[in-house]
């Protein structure tokens, strides 16, 4: 048996060959040209992380390369990046994410009137991607931080059915054929 790099993963492709390399490499491919825009040290060190968390954490050195691109995006969401992995096929859909927790954060200054605002033109950029799948994360966080909620309470549970109506209403304004949403 091989030892692999440190820095390395064998990633397994939809046509189930199985390559190892490097994590830069396979991050600075699936940014394309988004990657020009980000600190280069932080694009290292995110996807160092995500080694780090696949061998370390989930005892994992066969990835897939839709498994890394979404840890990947959602280290860099975590350092105030919005990415999307809308080029990553999983197998033959293509995935595009938004995290509602973080779209909340950004939010703060003006609370649900800001959001609900962003959230619009953040669908609408994603959706021009022409997406398989549009997967929204976090609503319950991102209620709680809107509300300024520790714990679930009714009015938690008001803004959470009118985040969904609005998503609703939205989608069905402007999804493309064959979209399916998935919000949790």
């Amino acid at each position: 048996m091989i030892l692999l790099h440190p820095d390395y993963l064998i990633f397994e492709t939809s046509d189930g060959d199985a390559i190892p390399c490097s994590a830069e490499e396979v991050t600075l491919e699936l940014m394309g040209d988004s990657a020009q825009h980000l600190d280069m040290d932080t694009v290292r060190e995110a996807a160092a992380a995500v080694v780090h968390y696949f061998r370390h954490d989930l005892q994992k050195d066969h990835v897939s390369v839709a498994e890394f691109a979404a840890a990947l995006e959602k280290v860099l969401a975590g350092l105030g990046f919005t990415v999307t992995s809308s080029g990553v096929q999983a197998g033959d859909r293509r995935i595009c994410v938004l995290d509602l927790k973080q779209l909340a954060s950004t939010a703060a200054p003006g609370g649900e009137l800001i959001f609900f605002g962003r959230l619009r033109e953040e669908l609408a950029m994603r959706l021009e991607q022409s997406p398989n799948v549009l997967r929204l994360e976090g609503l319950r966080p991102c209620v709680k931080a809107l509300a300024g909620a520790r714990r679930w309470t009714c009015r938690c549970q008001t803004l959470n059915d009118q985040i969904v109506e609005f998503l609703r209403e939205c989608f069905t304004r402007s999804s493309p054929n064959g979209c399916e949403l998935v919000v949790h």
